[in-house]
């Protein structure tokens, strides 16, 4: 038995036997029985398959929900942007110290040219938008919640349990950079932590560590 493969498509993806990005083929068969290599019967059709240009391995197409690693990387980038803005927003631009902890959050995942000034006007920007989470409006709104939900649900898939507390911890460490946690931060923090896949126990116990208060 034999296949004939004939490729239909081709791009970039994760290739976890090699433990990088490479490129595929997405190719599809036909089966046919072969005598002394001669085809006689055919036998169907196979496939899609994705096949790694560089070890030949043949992946199903679920292969290609996996994130390359630019992709990934730039992922977490802009969740670490977005839980940022979505913490300053509920807890206001006034303190110093807040925001100098929000730039060097934002810089260390990979904005390396971001500024104070940038920041506070990506807020000012959100806090000119109706609908948005304001420090003096009470809890995070629908809009915001949507935003942060879009963010990160695509990622949390692909980040261990740690990478997930993590994440949430860095916008944490910028709402008690100026005291304790406002109602508006914590609401903030809690839709971070359900669109990460982090339970509300989990959630909770992680925001109480990270405030030293103990439990």
């Amino acid at each position: 038995m034999r296949t004939s493969w004939n490729t239909v498509g081709d791009g970039e993806f994760f290739c976890s036997d090699c433990g990088g990005d490479r490129n595929y083929r997405r190719r599809t068969g036909r089966r046919r029985f072969t005598v002394l290599g001669i085809p006689l019967l055919a036998r169907g059709r196979t496939g899609p398959v994705i096949e790694c240009a560089a070890c030949h391995t043949h992946f199903g197409t679920d292969a290609l929900d996996h994130p390359t690693t630019i992709r990934f990387s730039t992922m977490l980038r802009d969740a670490v942007h977005t839980v940022t803005l979505a913490v300053l927003a509920a807890g206001g631009i006034a303190s110093r110290t807040a925001v100098e902890t929000a730039v060097l959050t934002v810089r260390a995942a990979g904005f390396e040219d971001c500024t104070e000034e940038r920041l506070t006007n990506l807020v000012d920007g959100l806090a000119a938008d109706t609908g948005r989470c304001l420090a003096d409006s009470g809890p995070c709104d629908a809009a915001l919640a949507i935003e942060l939900h879009e963010s990160l649900e695509p990622l949390a898939p692909h980040l261990a349990p740690a990478g997930r507390e993590s994440l949430l911890l860095q916008g944490a460490r910028i709402a008690l950079a100026d005291g304790p946690y406002s109602p508006a931060e914590r609401e903030v923090l809690s839709t971070v932590g359900g669109a990460l896949h982090l339970c509300a126990d989990d959630t909770a116990r992680l925001l109480l560590a990270a405030s030293g208060t103990p439990s």
